[in-house]
């Protein structure tokens, strides 16, 4: 009797090859996994069918006739197949093989790409099926389609899954009866009949349910494993005192802090001064005040005698957090200086492209403790960075960084760190609870005040002077006094998108296999053609425009910006370098250049960077495509600036893979039935069912079977990638 990792060859070994190459299917396993992507009924419509579409039906055969070919030897057969109500004609080119098959009255199933002859509907060498055939004595209401694979006919595939369903008396069942009776669940071995040789649709709903609720089980019975894992963890608790750093900052700020800033920092103060490392993700709109929360937390940190480190992605965002930070904090930034509060620390930054001097003087301050504050880049996880005592970890925009590069930071302190991650995408609450089930979420909401009100508009390019229009108003909001970003996908134009682009593919239709086919790309805009044109843009005439992009010299990073900042250019044409972070008051107009290739939470965070100085942002969305899901994407963006609201449409055009993070680690996603935007009460049911199980069973000893699915579903790195600490 065959088992799910019995391999294929025993049972189809004709198509185990196809099988192989092609969908990377080698156990029977893997093929009870590779699921029917729609159903076909007995029943088909020949009269819905268009040119171009390709036909997957069942008909009978009304006619079949042979004749002699005009200009070349051979018999051609001429089929005319019905439903009943329509008929369609098929021909074959050569009749031997077929014409002892398809005689009238014979059933069958038929694929293949309908086209016109004499402006009549036909198939030329279709692929067939006869049903005597395919139902092997059992007669099924619903025929299962499959995605392609390499030279199978999908009734080639159903074929096949029928022969190891027939030698399969049971499967391996990851669920406890008990959860499987209490949410009235139908067995593994069940469900996967009721997939893949259903009578109903009845049938493969309750079968989708059961699949649905297991893939919610097992992810939520491995964070629950990770968060006792991580409850069972003690650090150095870090409780600050009330005559420290934070008292003196919060005396200085010249500005009141919101409900919700107050509300997470007392959240986050009493954590830090637990026994048990705090695990917080901190999400919150464009703009909401994260950065200040954040800072209060590692003065906390250094308060306690510890040091704080923040890891920003990008060189630009890094330097930002150093020169906000040390801005407001003023001389208690300068500890140990001339100058410097007699109680002060040092903020000091570290990124790869420092000078040598520069790096050991920042490395010597860190090691010895001088620095309380150590933001960087990726260049704090090189092994010779050592810290003195890391008391917290800050993770900013948490999504750009891979597991080892968290760990190597978090592995830095003498005993486990403290930490907060932090996003401006916000996070449904079905994602919350699916990808950070193991993370307590604090959420900002309101806005600080002083931000202006933000007016979006989509700019088609092939509309005569619409683009004209568009540099006229950038050049009208430099004359007001004011400056813009231009933003665009990539540096030149041999250049692949520049690393901080979060580009998406190009819309894609399904062909009729449900496969995906994407249309051409269009040739994205660059910073050096567009710099190009702006600069002989009579619009513009008398503007300073600048460049900005990570290809650029530290040195040259830093000048750009420092003259946008002190206003002395106008335009600043960019890549995603200024997404998140970078805050020029005086900016009041962002242009985004093919912004149909970016996701709709990026064009948020871009969006975000102007009306922060009390004056109106305007924001041009420019696009050249014509494909409807991007021109309703980009209007979605210029209808609202509610970030959660934005959010949801974000997540719900991208796959389950993108969502969990698999796409990081180049796998295909582990979610083929939930969808965490549709099934709450699905998450729900099963986070409950999962934490009971765990807390009952922390080392599933007593369920071998659903601990042997977490570790096939989620490995160790798909793991911690879920675990976000």
């Amino acid at each position: 009797m065959a088992t799910e990792s019995s391999p294929l060859r025993p049972i189809i070994a004709a198509a185990e090859k196809e099988f192989a190459k092609h969908r990377d299917i080698h156990t029977v396993g893997d093929l009870l996994a590779f699921w029917p992507r729609r159903y076909r009924t007995r029943e088909s419509d020949l009269g819905a069918v268009t040119p171009g579409e390709f036909l997957v039906g069942v008909a009978e055969v009304r006619s079949a006739s042979t004749r002699p070919m005009q200009k070349r030897k051979g018999t051609m057969l001429n089929v005319v197949i019905t439903d009943g109500r329509h008929d369609i004609g098929i021909t074959f080119f050569t009749a031997w093989g077929h014409e002892k098959a398809l005689v009238p009255g014979a059933r069958g199933i038929f694929a293949g790409t309908v086209g016109t002859y004499n402006q009549r509907l036909q198939l030329t060498h279709p692929g067939y099926t006869m049903l005597d055939d395919f139902d092997a004595g059992e007669r099924k209401s619903l025929i299962p389609i499959y995605r392609r694979v390499g030279k199978l006919h999908t009734w080639t595939v159903t074929e096949s899954v029928r022969r190891v369903l027939d030698v399969l008396d049971d499967v391996p069942d990851a669920l406890p009866p008990e959860v499987r009776e209490r949410r009235r669940l139908v067995s593994r071995i069940d469900a996967l009949r009721g997939i893949h040789t259903p009578d109903s649709l009845d049938e493969v709903e309750e079968a989708r349910r059961r699949l649905r609720y297991e893939e919610a089980f097992v992810l939520q019975a491995t964070l629950a494993q990770r968060r006792r894992v991580s409850a069972a963890q003690a650090t150095r608790a870090r409780p600050g005192r009330p005559d420290g750093l934070l008292a003196a900052f919060d005396q200085r700020l010249p500005f009141t802090l919101t409900d919700g800033q107050r509300e997470i920092g007392s959240t986050v103060a009493d954590e830090l001064g637990r026994a048990v490392p705090m695990h917080r993700l901190l999400q919150g709109e464009v703009g909401s005040g994260k950065t200040v929360v954040a800072l209060r937390a590692m003065l906390q940190a250094v308060d306690s005698g510890g040091q704080a480190a923040l890891l920003a992605p990008t060189e630009v965002l890094a330097a930002q957090h150093h020169r906000t930070m040390s801005g407001m904090l003023g001389d208690l930034a300068l500890g140990g200086m001339l100058g410097g509060a007699e109680h002060g620390t040092r903020v000091v930054l570290l990124t790869g492209s420092m000078s040598t001097a520069e790096r050991r003087k920042a490395l010597l301050d860190v090691v010895s403790g001088e620095a309380g504050i150590v933001v960087g880049t990726h260049a704090l996880l090189q092994e010779h960075v050592e810290f003195l005592d890391l008391a917290l970890v800050v993770v900013d925009e948490q999504h750009r960084f891979g597991v080892e590069q968290r760990d190597a930071l978090r592995g830095k302190g003498a005993t486990p760190p403290h930490v907060l991650v932090m996003t401006a995408t916000p996070i449904p609450r079905t994602v919350a609870m699916t990808v950070f089930g193991d993370l307590e979420t604090s959420t900002l909401r309101e806005l600080p005040a002083g931000r202006a009100p933000i007016t979006t508009h989509v700019v088609p390019e092939e509309r005569p002077g619409w683009m004209a229009r568009t540099w006229a108003r950038v050049a009208e909001e430099v004359a007001a006094g004011r400056q813009a970003y231009v933003v665009c996908p990539r540096i030149g134009d041999d250049d692949a998108p520049d690393e901080g682009a979060v580009l998406a593919a190009p819309d894609a239709d399904l062909d009729p296999e449900g496969e995906e086919a994407p249309a051409p790309p269009r040739p994205l805009k660059s910073v050096t053609a567009v710099h190009a044109a702006l600069v002989d843009e009579p619009a513009l005439a008398g503007l300073t425009v600048e460049v900005l992009h990570g290809r650029l010299a530290p040195d040259d990073k830093d000048a750009v910006m420092a003259r946008f900042q002190r206003g002395e250019t106008d335009v600043l044409v960019s890549t995603t370098v200024i997404e998140v972070g970078v805050d020029v008051p005086n900016a009041s107009v962002m242009v985004v250049m093919d912004a149909d290739r970016f996701g709709v939470s990026q064009l948020h965070q871009l969006r975000g960077r102007i009306g922060r100085g009390g004056f109106p942002g305007l924001c041009l969305l420019v696009t050249g495509t014509e494909a409807e899901p991007a021109r309703v994407r980009l209007a979605a963006v210029a209808a609202t600036t509610d970030g959660f609201e934005l959010a949801r449409l974000d997540l719900s055009q991208r796959r389950e893979g993108d969502i969990l993070g698999a796409a990081q680690h180049g796998r295909r996603t582990q979610l083929e039935f939930l969808h965490i935007l549709e099934h709450e009460d699905v998450i729900e049911d099963a986070r409950e069912d999962a934490f009971a199980v765990v807390d009952a069973d922390p080392e599933l000893a007593g369920h071998p079977l659903l601990a042997a699915a977490v570790q096939a579903r989620v490995d160790a790195e798909q793991a911690a990638y879920l675990e976000r600490g």
